[in-house]
């Protein structure tokens, strides 16, 4: 029988199988991949554009209809259920600061896509669109942002997983930086939707007034600008105005301005009069001062006080992880160029998974030594609890194929299954404690281990069936979001495997060439 040969060539049978575990964790992991948490098809996907800056909110609405039938061109009409479009700004600043989509001005709009029940991958819609809107629509910028309340909570309100800061006083040096930094991160494969979120180009009028014509005629620079103040932002900022209403006593505030409609050119602008507080003879704004065009910054952002630009960018088709390694190298490189006073950060889902990992992972150790030192409670001894132990190589080894062979990475819900697999050893504790029991009874330690082997195998390899089939439904993904729970089922199914494996196998053998050894050092 197998476990007869086993413990006749204990020496070979251990060193080759935990060769093989070591060997196999050291090698498949590098290729498992990372991700914070697997991604779930919630059939429904939200598309932010981005006009050239500056766009009136209606020319915006036009655009957006365009990109509609383009999208409802590319989705079978049975697969959509709705298209719903937000464009510019929020009104309420309440609605802003719970907003993800980030947006800057009227040009800005968002286009949420449910699908239908039966509907094809969402991940492949989003994929085609991203290669066709940009081509039928230049100069429009197009990204995806997270639609699905998992994703938008692990995003921790940022528009994208992805966020690159640069971060200083040093403005106009910073985007120099950043643009030849995101030159670099779009070549990094599986990067998507790289962008800046600070637009530079925000159009603006610079009106420069000629002090010295202005003053012969009897102006003041405070003068002309009040003027300008009043008649394009109304009058409450410098002279409040109330008017009382006789019925009910209340004072309302009254503001005047020039209506919109009546300043839709340049000629209308130049033409707003300015009369001023002396008996200088009223005159026009083209008559006191220079009207230029210029750009501007669209948005200032700060973090912690300081003005930081953006470099935000999506993940599609890799995982997280190997694309955040190639970043951080291309940011570490970069570093060295930034200007004076300044400095780079790397935020967002990324850093967030870094520290979940790192967690994680001191987790599993941690429940290594507890299970270590529950074991050497009951069994009143340090040698047996660390012959116990021996078979969570094979658990991780486990847990890395089953990953590989399914094509999951490595993400929270995997590592969490990875500690529930961790906690296997009670059923190899008890082959143990069978073990120790026989040898009592004044068996060799073969004899023991071998008696002991025939009288758990049922119960230990029931006991392990037992979890593996309860997980298998979940890590099949079955059912709306069962995506997420996926990995977590298939972390165990293949820890248990390798471990009960172990636990009939392996661990008797160490077992006996343990004691068997300790016998002999007695006999001698």
């Amino acid at each position: 029988m197998v476990g007869d040969r086993c413990l006749a060539h204990r020496r070979v049978f251990v060193v080759s199988f935990l060769s093989a575990c070591v060997l196999s964790v050291v090698i498949i992991f590098p290729f498992l991949g990372q991700d914070f948490f697997p991604s779930v098809d919630s059939g429904e996907f939200k598309l932010h554009l981005r006009a050239p800056t500056g766009t009136r909110i209606e020319d915006v609405a036009a655009l957006c209809d365009r990109v509609d039938t383009e999208i409802r061109r590319k989705i079978p009409s049975q697969e959509v259920a709705s298209i719903i479009d937000n464009i510019g700004v929020p009104y309420s600043g309440i609605n802003l600061s719970y907003s993800n989509s980030a947006p800057v001005g009227p040009e800005d709009a968002d286009i949420l896509v449910s699908l239908s029940k039966n509907h094809h991958p969402t991940a492949q819609y989003v994929q085609n669109l991203r290669l066709d809107l940009t081509h039928r629509f230049p100069g429009v910028t197009f990204y995806f942002l997270p639609a699905d309340m998992v994703s938008q909570i692990l995003n921790f309100g940022l528009p994208a997983p992805i966020d690159i800061q640069v971060v200083g006083n040093d403005l106009e040096g910073n985007r120099q930086f950043a643009d030849n930094l995101l030159n670099q991160l779009k070549f990094i494969p599986g990067t998507a939707d790289m962008r800046i979120q600070q637009p530079f180009n925000q159009p603006k009028l610079h009106i420069r007034v000629d002090r010295t014509k202005a003053q012969e005629i009897g102006f003041t620079q405070r003068e002309v600008a009040s003027e300008m103040l009043v008649s394009l932002s109304g009058s409450f900022q410098t002279s409040p105005t109330f008017w009382l209403d006789p019925k009910n006593g209340v004072s309302y505030s009254i503001a005047t301005q020039t209506p919109q409609y009546r300043i839709e050119s340049l000629q209308d602008l130049q033409n707003i009069p300015v009369t001023g507080l002396t008996n200088a003879p009223p005159q026009i704004l083209a008559n006191l001062a220079y009207v230029s065009r210029t750009s501007e910054m669209a948005v200032v952002s700060h973090y912690n006080v300081q003005q930081v630009l953006d470099i935000f960018g999506s993940v599609q088709g890799r995982d997280l992880g190997g694309v955040a390694s190639d970043i951080k190298s291309i940011v570490d490189d970069a570093a060295r160029n930034l200007p004076k006073g300044s400095k780079l950060l790397m935020r967002g889902q990324m850093q967030t998974m870094t520290e979940a990992f790192g967690q994680l992972f001191w987790g599993l150790l941690g429940a290594v030594v507890l299970i270590y030192l529950l074991i050497v409670v009951n069994f009143q001894s340090w040698l047996d609890p660390f012959i116990i132990i021996t078979a969570l190589p094979a658990a991780l080894a486990g847990i890395v194929w089953m990953l590989f062979l399914t094509h999951t990475t490595l993400s929270v819900p995997a590592l969490t299954g990875a500690i529930c697999a961790w906690v296997s050893p009670p059923p190899t504790a008890s082959s143990s404690s069978a073990s120790r029991a026989r040898m009592a009874q004044g068996l060799s330690a073969f004899d023991a281990t071998l008696e002991a082997g025939f009288t758990r195998f049922r119960p230990v390899l029931m006991t392990a069936l037992a979890m593996i089939i309860g997980m298998v439904p979940m890590s099949m993904g079955l059912g709306e979001g069962g995506e997420q729970n996926a990995p977590l089922g298939r972390a165990v199914i293949g820890g248990l495997l390798l471990a009960t494996v172990a636990t009939l196998l392996f661990v008797p053998v160490v077992f006996s060439f343990i004691h068997g050894r300790r016998e002999n050092a007695r006999a001698a």
